[in-house]
């Protein structure tokens, strides 16, 4: 892994996270295409640098975070069932981390379903965190837990489930970006503690690599800014079509270079 391989994967992390595009799918097949091996501090540099993304979120709604303590309360709600099923299948999940198929699989089928939630979905009578109750916040939260699939994207399954819940688009898309501060940050924090108590990653090599961590991590947040203002205004207006385009031709992309070439391999 060298520095331009870590300017394009933050770049990456930072403008697909809050995006209903998928990060980890993206983040995998850019990995599997520039060959970049998945040893250790790969696998660190990824989960570093989602620290940086979720800063984004808390410096562009620092307010927010001070609103109520029912606030929290329904944060924490609505991350139980990512913990649950976290910790029952992340085995599991690791594995399908390492196939680029179920990532474009999941494109298609997450793209398909972006192009008709407009109209499934299109009386919403939510407009506001604070008009969220707690059983509410608990559904959403199961909805996200269909983003433990590789290219599922988290941010696509909480706003839909939030959607579902008669939430309005801004209203759902900022109840994702809250609700993805905790599950993110403690997915984090859990993958750093397994990487140390198992000796993945020792001293040595954190002070070896401290500076790719610390870039990675800076350009994350600063694309991770952008992309979330410039993705609300885009989603009042424009609505899920466009991804829903972008995620069917990305993954029919991905199974071609699957099939027919060494481009992209397994990571």
């Amino acid at each position: 892994m060298n520095i331009i391989h870590v300017v394009i994967l933050a770049i990456i992390e930072g403008l697909t996270e809050f995006l209903p595009v998928s990060s980890t799918g993206h983040l995998v097949i850019a990995s599997s295409i520039m060959g970049i091996s998945k040893d250790e501090f790969v696998k660190l540099f990824e989960i570093v640098i989602q620290l940086g993304a979720i800063l984004a979120v808390v410096v562009l709604y620092f307010k927010r975070f001070f609103r109520s303590i029912d606030f929290y309360v329904k944060l924490v709600i609505g991350v139980i069932p990512a913990v649950i099923f976290g910790l029952l299948l992340k085995k599991k999940i690791d594995v399908l981390l390492e196939s680029p198929l179920v990532v474009a699989i999941a494109f298609i089928i997450g793209g398909v379903i972006l192009l008709f939630v407009d109209d499934w979905f299109n009386k919403p009578t939510i407009d506001d965190e604070k008009e969220i109750n707690h059983v509410t916040a608990l559904k959403i939260g199961f909805f996200q837990c269909l983003a433990m699939v590789p290219g599922v994207s988290r941010s696509a399954a909480s706003i839909v489930g939030g959607m579902t819940q008669k939430l309005s688009r801004k209203a759902a898309a900022e109840f994702s970006f809250f609700l993805a501060v905790p599950t993110m940050f403690g997915a984090t924090l859990k993958d750093l503690y397994d990487f140390y108590k198992h000796g993945n990653i020792t001293a040595a090599d954190m002070h070896h690599d401290i500076k790719y961590l610390l870039i990675g991590s800076a350009i994350a947040f600063i694309v991770a800014l952008m992309a979330i203002k410039s993705f609300i205004t885009f989603l009042e207006q424009k609505g899920f079509k466009l991804f829903g385009f972008y995620r069917i031709l990305a993954g029919v992309f991905i199974i071609v270079l699957y099939y027919t070439g060494n481009v992209l391999h397994t990571v």
